[in-house]
């Protein structure tokens, strides 16, 4: 029987962030699965949008028998700590060193991960993956598209597979690309690797797979795959990793090298002919409420706001109060806002008691600039212990852990408090705190993308608002030092210059 070891190790890493994922970030995961060790890995990665679970699946009906390491995921944010990387990696390698003798390898990683003595962290797990099992054992690799993939992680493995999808609703599908084309590799093909990296960073809110260009971009790449080209990626970038390979790339398997460097030229040429349409508009963040709030008298739909820059999918700690306040403000009327991450102020609401009014500071405690704490007076309309299962299409049916969680009121505005933080992608999000969202006017989301594949059918009209947070919605402004020079920091922007007095991290 075919025996492969297999394992996960996800992080999205804003090297702006304010909060560095230790290893008890993993330990619960945040919107992903609990860390998993040994046989209880293929017990978890079943039946959920993951791309484990996926690979899990296809490999089950080919008969093969899978070796399970560890599987871990934490929600994005800084550096994945020394201690968090070292122990989970170190289990990982001592796991396939055990299964030894294996027929193949196939790991299911993000692709933008940093770590505190690792800048590019894929390139260093695929590394010791790589010096275990010996240069002919096949090791394929399902990654997230906001991956910044490095040409020594294309040289490490056999085959990289990206997402297609943003909001990501093709994670498991990309697990079972991987098995498909690993049961390619074991059948005896070798395939030529061709490898680019783009000039330009392209911002989070514009890498949505529901719009153009990328759309069309991605559906144009489908169509290139064949006999010869057995699968071919394209990586939008994770736009907020502060180091050399930050950037989109392209990476294409061929059956000769000719094919393979004609896919991944012509799918370059492809988003280079659209450096222009990466942009749109961003409000501000009482213009877009009052502007969502006149849409709302004509729509029998919420008007949905993205609080793109605390997106805590892209490593924001989701406490930042600029929508808050704009939203009470602006005297908003049916309006709800989530989750701001609070556990103070979770469980002050809970030593209330549901009905209760209390005075309260939530968010503002993760130091973003122009942000702070925000006080005033609520009724505690609804708690929750945090736990509930999220069914829309992101998510997958993945149970969810948020902790002690209220609704809040002050005038017509209710907001979602949490204990735990993971992005608001699923409507279940407002519900397991008493708010439907679809009967509100106006919803605020502390996410970017992954919102839209649960909201976009209940949605009047879809906006973009810029509160303070982590993650800018103009790569331009972030204080980058360590990016490969001459790479442009937004699509048609200034070229980087790096200062040469700056340190970088370890190779």
């Amino acid at each position: 029987m075919t025996r492969i070891a297999v394992g996960g190790f996800l992080h999205e890493t804003n090297t702006f962030a304010p909060t560095k994922a230790t290893y008890e970030a993993f330990v619960h995961g945040g919107g992903w699965p609990s860390m998993t060790h040994g046989a209880d890995v293929l017990k978890v990665m079943r039946g959920i949008n993951v791309g484990l679970a996926g690979f899990n699946e296809e490999a089950t009906a080919r008969g093969w028998e899978l070796v399970p390491t560890i599987a871990a995921a934490a929600s994005p944010s800084a550096h994945v700590t020394r201690d968090a990387f070292e122990r989970i990696v170190g289990e990982m390698i001592a796991g396939i060193k055990a299964a030894l003798p294996v027929d193949a390898v196939y790991l299911d990683l993000h692709g933008a991960m940093v770590a505190e003595h690792f800048d590019d962290g894929e390139r260093e797990v695929t590394r010791r993956v790589r010096e275990v099992i010996g240069p002919d054992i096949p090791f394929v690799v399902s990654l997230d598209l906001h991956g910044n993939i490095s040409r020594e992680t294309v040289d490490n493995t056999d085959a990289l597979i990206a997402y297609r999808t943003y909001p990501h609703v093709d994670m498991a599908d990309t697990g079972r690309a991987c098995a498909r084309h690993l049961a390619l590799l074991l059948a005896g093909n070798r395939f030529a690797k061709a490898f680019r990296q783009l000039p330009f960073l392209i911002p989070i809110s514009w890498q949505c797979t529901n719009d153009e260009p990328t759309k069309s971009i991605y559906l144009k790449l489908a169509a290139l795959e064949d006999d010869q080209v057995p699968t071919l990626s394209f990586c939008p970038g994770f736009p907020a990793a502060d180091f050399k390979d930050c950037c989109p790339s392209v990476f294409a398997y061929g059956v000769t090298q000719a094919d393979a460097d004609a896919a991944a030229d012509t799918v370059v040429k492809l988003v280079m002919g659209h450096e222009d349409d990466f942009d749109g508009k961003i409000w501000q963040p009482d213009e877009g409420v009052l502007h969502a709030m006149e849409l709302a008298k004509t729509l029998d739909k919420p008007v949905v706001i993205a609080d793109t820059q605390d997106n805590p999918g892209a490593g924001g700690d989701s406490d930042t109060t600029g929508m808050l306040r704009a939203l009470v403000k602006n005297k908003a009327v049916k309006a709800a806002h989530g989750v701001i991450f609070d556990p103070a102020a979770a469980k002050a609401a809970h030593e209330a008691g549901e009905g209760a009014t209390v005075t309260l500071s939530i968010g503002g405690k993760s130091g973003i600039p122009g942000d702070a704490p925000y006080e005033n007076t609520f009724v505690v309309e609804k708690l929750s212990d945090g736990k509930f299962v999220a069914p829309g299409p992101y998510y997958g049916g993945r149970d969810m852990d948020m902790g002690l969680s209220a609704c809040l009121r002050i005038d017509d505005v209710r907001v979602v408090i949490s204990s735990y933080k993971a992005q608001l992608a699923d409507q279940s999000m407002y519900r397991y705190v008493g708010i439907e969202p679809t009967e509100q006017n106006i919803l605020v989301n502390k996410s970017s993308v992954h919102f839209r594949a649960d909201f976009e059918p209940i949605a009047g009209q879809l906006m973009i608002c810029a509160a303070p947070g982590a993650m800018p919605a103009d790569t331009s402004v972030l204080p980058w030092k360590h990016l490969r020079p001459g790479i442009k920091l937004k699509p048609n922007g200034a070229l980087f210059t790096p200062d040469t007095t700056s340190p970088t991290l370890a190779p």
